[in-house]
This record gives structure tokens, sequence and C-alpha cells, in this order.
């Protein structure tokens, strides 16, 4: 996981480009945001997308933590049940879906991202969502949620629609910037240069700290009783 500085560094980012910066809030309330590198690489394009997010996240007075699947394999859920036996935990425990899931017990917010590589999130990134939001859905649930796609031309729309599913099936309010949460490049260079996505992204950052405030100072909602059907019955 990666733990970025503080906010100091955005403030002076947002001064040098001439804009003015969010006013930090009190540090009083402690509200975080996850931000899940769905990439191989550590430091790579999606990385740097979701690291200008959480800039801002931090100008705003918001914790902003990065937290890399990593390159080791990530198993696929099997849909064992195990987990309604053990509410919270996944039983496969040799990856890192447990720690995610422990991470976000503390999380206000989320921001996922992925790269681009055949038309759609990365493989990693969707068993890991798939198993924890199986797993433990009620630690995402209600909460603000973002997802960012990084290609090299084509493929993000498909990309943000995989991982948003998640969200709405969870309840969670889906934050937006002025266009679709998308970066492009080969490099992380590339992604710098890439202006409108470099905009897009750290006004995303603002809007998810505004959200994560609000939806923090208002309780849940009394939920409905569902019901369990399929198109048999």
């Amino acid at each position: 996981m990666t733990k970025l500085g503080l906010a100091s560094g955005a403030l002076a980012a947002a001064a040098v480009a001439g804009e003015t910066p969010v006013p930090a809030a009190s540090q009083d309330n402690k509200l975080r945001v996850l931000l899940v590198n769905g990439s191989p690489h550590m430091e790579g394009c999606t990385y740097t997308a979701l690291r200008l997010a959480a800039q801002e996240l931090q100008a705003a007075g918001v914790e902003a933590d990065i937290f890399h699947l990593g390159t080791a394999p990530v198993q696929d859920c099997m849909a064992c049940g195990s987990c309604k036996k053990h509410p919270g935990r996944c039983i496969w425990n040799q990856d890192c879906v447990n720690e995610l899931i422990d991470k976000a017990r503390s999380a206000h917010g989320f921001i996922f991202g992925s790269p681009v590589y055949f038309g759609h999130p990365s493989g990693r990134l969707l068993s890991a969502m798939d198993r924890a939001f199986y797993a433990a859905g009620d630690v995402f649930a209600g909460k603000p949620a973002a997802a960012v796609a990084s290609s090299r031309r084509a493929g993000s729309l498909a990309t943000l629609d995989a991982i948003q599913k998640h969200f709405t099936i969870a309840q969670m309010p889906v934050v937006s910037s002025f266009y679709w949460n998308e970066v492009h490049g080969f490099t992380p260079t590339d992604v710098m240069a890439d202006e409108e996505g470099v905009s897009i992204m750290r006004q995303l950052g603002r809007n998810m700290a505004r959200a994560v405030r609000a939806y923090a100072a208002e309780p849940a909602a009394k939920p409905v009783e569902r019901k369990y059907t399929h198109f048999i019955r």
C-alpha cells in the first residue's frame, strides 16, 4: 500500500498550476478514501491517475491511501459459500483480497482504478472485487465510489461499466467528474501530458471529498426487506 504525503504537496501543485486549491477540512473527522490500483505496475499509468485524485483528497483534508493489488495471482470466486459461514472473510487467504477487505472497513469512500488491456478491467481487479464484495459487501455498502480507467486509446467505457456494476449492486453512490474518469497514454509521462485527463482526475478527487463528507454525516436509510427471486418463479 502507498500512503501519500502531506496535503501541502497538493496545495503547492495547485498553486503552481495557477488554481485555488480546495480549503482543507478539519483533520479531526478522519475521513478516509481507499484507492485501489488494479494494475500489475505499482507506479504506472493507473497509479498516476489515482495519485492525482488522491492529492486533491488530501488537499481537502481527507486521508487517501493507495492500495496496490500486486503481481501475485488472485484467485477467482468459486461461489463455494464459505463466506456465508464466516461473514466478512474469504476462505482464500493466499492473496490480497482479505487484506483489501480489512482496509475497506475503515474507509468512507473508494476509487478503483484499472488499466485497459483487452477492452475490459484487469482480471486481477475483477477477481478481487468479486470476492471482496461477495464476502464482505457490508463494508462497501452505501459508501461513495468511483471507477478510473487508463487506456492507450479505447476500451475505457466498458472498463468503467464493469467496475461500476459492483457499486450499484452495493447501493454505493457513484462519483463522477466532468467527463468519464479516464486517462490515456503508454507511460506515466504520457498520462501527465493528457491535460484533460489530469483535470478529470483532479475534479474527481474534489467531488469524492465532498461526497464522503455528505454521506458520512447522513445516517443510512432504513433498508427495505429484500426479496430474492429468479426468472422461473
